[in-house]
C-alpha cells in the first residue's frame, strides 16, 4: 500500500447551483499544478464534477475528499441526503430523478454515476434511504480508462 502524498477535503452545499462546479475546477487546477499527466487529471475531473453535481442536485451537504498516492487518486463522496431506493437502476444511463427545474438549469440528463464508474478504475456506492449515499472511486494513475 502506498502512502499518502496528498489529501484534501472539499465542503458541498446542496441546492447551491450557484457554486456549483468549482470543486472540480479547484481540483483541475490542483492537478494541472502538481504536474499530473492531463488525460488521467480529465477522468479525476469528470469524476469530481458528477459527485459534485449530484450532491448539489439531490443532497442538504455533503463532502468530496481527494487522496493521492503514487499510484492513484481516489475520490470518496459522502453526502446527507435522500439516498438511492435503487441502485441499479439509478446507474443506468439516461435514468434520472431530476426536477424540470433542475433540467431546465441543463442538469440531470441520468449521465452522472454511469459517467463517475465509466471514469474510474474502481467505483462502489451505498445508500441508505433517509441518511445520505456514499461514493468510493479510484483511478490508477498507469490505467487508459
Amino acid at each position: 500500500m502506498t502512502g499518502e502524498l496528498l489529501r484534501e477535503s472539499y465542503s458541498i452545499q446542496g441546492r447551491n447551483f450557484d457554486k456549483a462546479g468549482e470543486i472540480s475546477t479547484e481540483i483541475k487546477v490542483l492537478l494541472r499544478d502538481l504536474g499530473i499527466d492531463a488525460a488521467f487529471a480529465r477522468r479525476v475531473v469528470i469524476v469530481a464534477f458528477e459527485a459534485e453535481m449530484n450532491v448539489v442536485m439531490y443532497a442538504d451537504q455533503g463532502t468530496l475528499t481527494l487522496v493521492l498516492t503514487e499510484g492513484d487518486i481516489s475520490l470518496e463522496v459522502k453526502d446527507e441526503g435522500p439516498g438511492i431506493p435503487d441502485i441499479e437502476l439509478a446507474m443506468k444511463e439516461g435514468y434520472s430523478t431530476a426536477s424540470d427545474e433542475m433540467r431546465e438549469m441543463g442538469f440531470g440528463f441520468g449521465m452522472g454515476l454511469a459517467n463517475m464508474k465509466k471514469n474510474s478504475d474502481d467505483f462502489c456506492i451505498e445508500s441508505e434511504v433517509g441518511k445520505g449515499t456514499q461514493v468510493f472511486a479510484r483511478i490508477r494513475l498507469n490505467s487508459n480508462g
